[in-house]
This record gives C-alpha cells, structure tokens and sequence, in this order.
C-alpha cells in the first residue's frame, strides 16, 4: 500500500504543481511575488508542455510511443535513487568546501552576473569531462541514446550522473565564492531551461528563437549537441550562456543544411532500454578485460571514448579533423550524417 502511495505522490509530483496548489488554497496570493511563487509558476511549465508536445503529436499523427520509451523508463528507474544522492551530493560538497572557498560574495545583482557565468563555467567542466572520459561518458550516455528529440530526453539520465555533475558544478562554485543561496537559485534557472533546450520539432521547427540564438544557447544549439552527425559532434556543451563554448572553441551553430541524426555512433539495439542504460558500460568492461597489461586497462578507463590500445583511435577529436581535412581537399560539402556502422564511440 505505501509503495502504491509512493508511486502516486511521484505522478502528482511530476507535474510540479504542489507549490503551486499550496499557495492557491492559502488565498495569499501575493506569494507569487516572492522566489517561491516565482518558482512555483515555472516548475509546471517542462511537464505540461511535454505534453502539449504529445497531444500535437498525435493530432498530427507524428506520435510515436517508442520515442518516448527509454526517457520513460530512465526516468522510473532514478526517481527514487538519484535525486536523493544529487541533493546528499550538493549538501555535501557546500561542507566540504566552503571552508576552502577562495572569498565569499554578496547576493547583489552584479555578483549574481558573476555566479552564474563560473556556474556555467563548472556546467562546462562537467559536461566537457563526460564528453572525454569513458568512465564519465557511460553515465553521461544515457542521456544521447533516444534517437528523436523531445522534451521526454531531459528526464533520461542514468542515475549517476547528477551526483558526478553536482560534485563538480558545486564545487567549482563555492571555492571561486559563490554562496550556496545563489548556487540554489541558478540551479533552479538552469534546470528550467536546461529542460526547455530539449524542446522537440512538434513544438518549435526551427528552435534558433531568432536573435537570441546570438546570445544565449537555444533548443537549436542543444540539438546539435545531441546530434551524431561528424561535423556537429562534442560541440556547445553549455546551458544558457554559451561563452564558455565560444571561448574553448566548441561553439557550433546548427546548419539548416545537414540534418540532425540523434543518438549515438555505437550501435545500439533499437529502443533498447537496457542497451541505452547500461550498454556503454558493458562495452567498457569488455574493452578492460581484452586490453592487455594494467596501463591499458586503466587508459581505457580515463581515456576518451573512442581510445584504442592498438592505436586505431575512433576518438571524436580525431574523426572529426580527418573529416574535416577531406572537406577541405575534396571541397564538397558536408556529409548529413555518419554512418551507422561507425565503431566510433563518442557522442
């Protein structure tokens, strides 16, 4: 009976609307003015366009449930396991650091430019290494495995990956002097559009939002992140201030020319739940276990997806400059996708 409850308070709890109702019972409305009726007005928006997507979907007649399978089902599997180490995670790094914190800022407006820009900073570290570390990528993999994009993806993480992007985005934070406070409130803001980047085609086509796609990170940015088309791939790993991407060279606008192809290279059994899971890890145990002598197992660990003992590297880094050198000899234009065969592993 209690795991029934359990699993009603989650649906109710998935559309964010506890606040919300909260304040509307009380009657005081002039809670909406303060961060918490702010927070409570925004929180319902990611579930209930997500299904705004799907009703227009369907009435379209796009609507396929199989798109929505591995989101779904990541999503059951971590409701009840990472949020709560997520949240042990920041609580813990805020102690640990803290102390060690380089000099403590205000919550004044110009520091709050300050403490997002080294948020975005840390978000880059983070989603950079699990780009380029293997041991990183396998949790990070889940994420790109749906082969479509809509906003179902950003409930697909496996359940590792928050804690890993929490111990560094936090920690980043508070020894370059962001408060926790603030930490809290930039979180709220860049999980709110970090979830409003996955928005899908049935929604917004054409997701450069016009101007703005020369100032901040849009859907369309996102998009060719998740790509796995060669000329777009480990590119614009930022959230919503895409400067550090600009500055690090992984900035990429999405060229309306080459289709998306989302997923990643690795082959994958179709609309696997468990191959989107856990296959990258199981690819990697297999490679440690062939690699001969230690060194190289443990390379294979740290090294970026897409490292080979033998030499015969399939590193995204190294797939991209020679595609990139043929463009320039052959002068064509750039191919739409990479093949399906590709043994590449990165994403």
């Amino acid at each position: 009976m209690d795991f029934l409850k359990a699993i009603g308070n989650e649906f109710t709890g998935f559309w964010g609307l506890g606040a919300l109702t909260d304040i509307l019972k009380s009657g005081n409305y002039s809670k909406f003015l303060t961060y918490e009726g702010v927070v409570s007005l925004l929180v319902p928006i990611t579930p209930f366009l997500l299904l705004f997507e799907i009703i227009r979907a369907a009435f379209y007649k796009r609507f396929k449930v199989i798109d929505y399978k591995i989101p779904f089902f990541t999503y059951v599997l971590n409701a009840f396991v990472g949020r709560v180490i997520s949240i042990a995670m920041i609580g813990l790094c805020i102690k640990w650091f803290l102390p060690l914190a380089l000099f403590k800022a205000t919550f004044t407006w110009y520091w709050f430019i300050y403490g997002y820009v080294v948020w975005e900073l840390a978000h880059f570290v983070y989603h950079y290494l699990a780009h380029k570390v293997r041991l990183l990528w396998c949790l990070h993999s889940t994420h790109h495995a749906p082969e479509t994009m809509n906003l179902s993806v950003t409930y697909a993480h496996f359940f590792l990956e928050g804690p890993y992007a929490d111990l560094i985005r936090t920690s980043i934070c508070i020894l370059l002097g962001v408060p926790p406070a603030m930490i809290f409130v930039i979180m709220f803001i860049d999980g709110f559009w970090g979830s409003l980047i996955h928005v899908g085609e049935n929604v917004i086509k054409d997701a450069r939002l016009g101007f703005l796609n020369n100032i901040i990170l849009t859907p369309s940015h996102h998009r060719v992140h998740h790509a796995r088309n060669i000329v777009y791939m480990d590119t614009n790993f930022c959230n919503l201030l895409n400067i550090w991407d600009r500055a690090f060279g992984t900035y990429y606008p999405e060229d309306r020319n080459i289709p998306i192809e989302y997923g990643i290279s690795r082959p994958m059994l179709k609309n696997s739940f468990l191959d989107a899971y856990f296959g990258e890890i199981v690819a990697l145990a297999k490679d440690v276990y062939r690699a001969p002598g230690i060194k190289n197992k443990v390379l294979y660990i740290f090294m970026p997806p897409g490292w080979s003992h033998t030499g015969d590297h399939k590193m995204t880094s190294v797939v991209r400059k020679k595609y990139f050198e043929e463009l320039s000899k052959h002068q064509t234009s750039p191919q739409e996708t990479i093949p399906q065969n590709s043994p590449m592993l990165g994403a």
